[in-house]
């Protein structure tokens, strides 16, 4: 019997479902791998933000961690949400001795402002988490925080790329989705993200999709990115298979709540359907 490759989402789960660890396993589960999860924080969120956040203490996530590294193991892992300096540097002391790919996801802010991650906690994830990152995925706001760099348009992304880089992850992938531009909406009309290792350079396009309804996509293309990494693809086949992917998923993006709707996972997956000569059972 076939195994589907093993990806750990080290983060902070989503009450709304939209995004963290529950985007993460609906990421895995329709990328084909089997999705594992080491949870650091508990929000209430819905569609309208973040109503609360309690992180969980260093030891929790270290006794998850090694429950399902030292008995299924691992293929790659992505970090999400570490809400504090002591977590962050749990979860850089737990990764550095894995030799498997690791997507960090320096989650800075909720998709509705709301903050993720303490201010002093920043400094572990530049000393301890960048060096261990195969390929790191900041958005602009991330990128702004981690490093001071402000990305005004395009030609600014190299500039953000370089300054991500230099500490330390093997790659990184500058999210552009909100690049300023000419739009309707004051956006850029392409969704532009540049993924480097300081020598190659590989531009990624997509379309900006007329859809509101996006919560949860930068967790989910890391979790994407993780998963094509477990089945041995290369950084930069790995992330441009995840680009399709999550702008398939944008586009399916629909209304949940009163707020921001989730980015649909299962687009590609076929609608469960009752069996043949069965009748479906009646909703509540």
């Amino acid at each position: 019997m076939e195994i589907p490759p093993r990806v750990l989402t080290v983060a902070g789960s989503d009450s709304g479902g939209g995004a963290g660890i529950q985007a993460d396993l609906k990421t895995m589960l329709a990328l084909g791998a089997h999705g594992m999860s080491v949870v650091t924080a508990v929000t209430a969120q819905n569609s309208l933000g973040v109503q609360g956040a309690w992180e969980l203490p260093a030891e929790a996530v270290v006794r998850q961690f090694r429950s399902v590294v030292d008995d299924i193991g691992v293929q790659a892992v992505k970090t999400g949400m570490l809400a504090s300096a002591a977590l962050a540097e749990t979860a850089a002391g737990l990764l550095g001795p894995l030799r498997v790919p690791v997507v960090v996801d320096p989650v800075g802010v909720s998709k509705h402002g709301d903050p993720l991650l303490a201010p002093d906690a920043l400094d572990a994830v530049r000393r301890l988490l960048l060096p261990v990152a195969t390929v790191a995925t900041p958005n602009l706001d991330e990128v702004a925080q981690l490093t001071g760099v402000r990305v005004a348009g395009e030609s600014d992304l190299r500039r953000a790329a370089e300054a991500v880089l230099a500490y330390g992850p093997r790659w990184v992938l500058v999210k552009g989705g909100h690049l300023p531009g000419d739009g309707p909406d004051g956006l850029s009309a392409e969704a532009v993200d540049l993924l480097t290792d300081g020598s190659a350079e590989h531009w990624l396009r997509a379309p900006r999709r007329d859809n509101r309804h996006t919560h949860g996509t930068g967790c989910t293309l890391a979790a994407a990115i993780a998963c094509h990494l477990a089945r041995g693809r290369a950084v930069p086949e790995a992330v441009s298979a995840a680009k399709e992917y999550v702008t398939g998923a944008l586009a399916a993006g629909f209304p949940l709540g009163s707020g921001i709707g989730p980015v649909r996972h299962g687009y590609a997956i076929p609608a469960a359907r009752p069996a043949a000569g069965r009748r479906a059972m009646p909703g509540p």
